[in-house]
Order: C-alpha cells, then structure tokens, then sequence
C-alpha cells in the first residue's frame, strides 16, 4: 500500500473537486488491484522496488468506481498547485481520457506545450499500468453525470477521448459529459488492421458470435481478448485455450484453460515460438488494431491458421475523430486558451 507520505504528495498533486473533503483518504478506497502501483507510482519506485521501470504497453480501460491521484513517472515537478480552484493565466486545460499508447503519446506532447495543462484519467483495471507524463487521475467518474461535474469543477476546456476501440461505454459517456459542461470533444481511435494476402480472418460482430463459431475453426485456441471476456469462453466444450492477459482472473480456471500472464509488444519470431509450442491451431483476437500486439496476426499468416476477428462494436455519433496523436495535439493547440480559474 502506498505510505502516507506519498498519498500526501499525490493529494497536493491533484486535490478534490469542490464540495469534496480534502485528502486522498476522503475519496474512497483505492482499488486493490492498483493500490500497490499507486505506491510505486509516488515513489518512483518499480515493481519490484528499483526505479520506475519504462513502460512496456498494456490497454487499460476508464471506469473504475474509485478514484486516486499520482504523478507520472516522468511528469513534471514544480509548485503544488489546486487545480480544482486555480491555473496559470491563459492555458487550456484538457482531460485526456486514456490508458492507450495514443493516449499516452498524446500526453507528451501536451505536456511540452506552454500553454497547455493535460491531465490524464485512468480506470485502475490493470494492476501495474503505464503512467503518462503529467497529472494523472486513476479511478471512475461515476457515469456521465459525474463526469460532466468534474469538467465543470475542474475548468477543463476540452476533452480528448482516447481510450481503447472497445470501451464503448466510455465513449458514449464522454459525448454526454461534454455536451453538458459545453467544452469540446475529440475522439482519438487508432485505425483496426486490415487483412493481409494469405490472411485466414472469420469476422464476427461481437463476442458472443466468437464463442459461438469457435469450435467450427479449431480445437487448440490462443485467446487475446483478455481477462473480462475469458469467462464467455470457458463453457466451449471440446477446446483447450491458451489465455494470454496481463492480470489474472480472479476465480479459478477449468483445466482446459492454461493462462499466460503477459503483454506486448510482442515480435513474430516470439508469436511462432508460442504458436508451435502449444500447437495453436486458431486465433482469437479483437480488431484493436496498432503495432504494439499485430505480431500475432503475421505469425498466423505464416502458419495458415485461421483468425476470429471481432468486430468494434459500432461508434456513436461523434463531433471530430481523429487517428493519430499528432492530430489530437493540432485539434488542441487550434482551441482558444482558457481564462484563468
């Protein structure tokens, strides 16, 4: 658990909105799984007590109910200030809704702008995240009610919607929330990959088709949906899975099902290595798209194996879309700076 002093720190850092008591204690507790990585986080120390290790890529979702505030591993250090009630004259404030390579790309850049304060929001679903530079907010919102709150409370002059393809009900909730703080949206989406000559790929709209037209395309899985859909995969009769996620579930495994803790970047000679060892003979993956984890797609090219490939699931109506961080940081630097809080 993180000592005190360093909650303390992490509580001048980023203090409560109005209305809320004072001190990290006071916004409930912190979510087992990241109350360790909160420590490390305040410390700067890695997982296992050396320094804040680099980041080695891993998606991490927004929506956790609770919430804590910590400094990046390499955010800036200056004075504390109350970023609830108070900022420079003439920035822009910009939450950036992330836990995505993207996301955290687009925050470097943010940060190196003079007129720019970014804070990035994290749901805490993964025990050892990737920090971003800045300010960094690990915890939910409390829907799209709360969030919009929380712009309000905070000045935030735009929101930079970044999280994963497939966290569609975060999407649908950082639409609302700006429409009701009036403050701009911008949605950040790497593009899905695209099939290759010699690809093998069985489309499918959701997960729930995947489970139901896996047994017709092999009988030896390697399944990276990840940990919140493992569960759907586990009544297949007739199959043994190899699950790769980066935490582990938290109920037991039936024996058909052997887990492999794990996460990218991942090369091709590391996925064939994988793939002939456990004699995989199907894919299951989802479109996420981006380089960190589309090793797995070249290998099962190679082999000739079949690959399920779920569909995102379909977008809302959004104001500007965006594909790279470079473009989300022009969107930004084009909105006019804030007044000061």
């Amino acid at each position: 658990m993180p000592t005190v002093a360093a909650r303390k720190r992490a509580a001048r850092r980023f203090p409560p909105a109005r209305g809320e008591r004072r001190g990290v204690r006071d916004a409930g507790p912190v979510p087992p799984r990241v109350a360790a990585s909160l420590g490390r986080a305040a410390s700067g120390a890695g997982p296992h007590g050396d320094r804040a290790r680099p980041p080695v890529g891993t998606e991490d979702l927004v929506g956790a109910p609770n919430s804590e505030a910590v400094t990046g591993p390499t955010a800036r250090r200056g004075p504390a200030v109350d970023t609830s009630t108070s900022r420079p004259p003439s920035t822009r404030r910009v939450l950036v809704l992330g836990g995505t390579a993207e996301a955290r790309a687009l925050a470097a850049i943010l940060a190196a702008q003079p007129a720019t304060t970014v804070v990035s929001s994290l749901a805490g679903r993964v025990a050892d995240p990737r920090l971003p530079v800045g300010e960094v907010r690990i915890g939910g919102f409390g829907g799209p009610a709360g969030l919009a709150r929380w712009l309000t409370d905070h000045h935030v002059d735009a929101v930079v919607d970044a999280t994963h393809p497939y966290a569609a009900r975060m999407r649908i909730a950082g639409v609302e929330a700006a429409a009701t703080a009036r403050v701009p949206h911008l949605r950040l989406e790497r593009p899905g990959w695209t099939a290759q000559p010699g690809d093998r790929w069985h489309r499918v709209p959701d997960m729930a088709a995947a489970v139901r037209d896996l047994p017709a395309l092999g009988t030896r899985a390697l399944l990276t949906t990840g940990r919140q859909s493992l569960g759907m995969f586990l009544p297949v009769t007739g199959m043994w899975f190899l699950a790769r996620v980066v935490d582990a579930p938290d109920e037991p495994l039936p024996a058909h099902v052997r887990l492999l803790r794990s996460r990218g970047p991942y090369t091709v000679d590391g996925e064939l290595a994988l793939i002939r060892d456990h004699r995989i003979d199907v894919l299951v993956t989802k479109d996420s798209g981006g380089a960190l984890t589309e090793a797995k797609l070249v290998a099962a090219r190679r082999l000739g194996l079949p690959v399920l490939m779920v569909d995102r699931p379909a977008p809302p109506d959004l104001p500007a879309v965006v594909q790279t961080a470079e473009e989300a940081a022009r969107w930004v630097e084009r909105l006019p700076a804030g007044q000061p809080g």
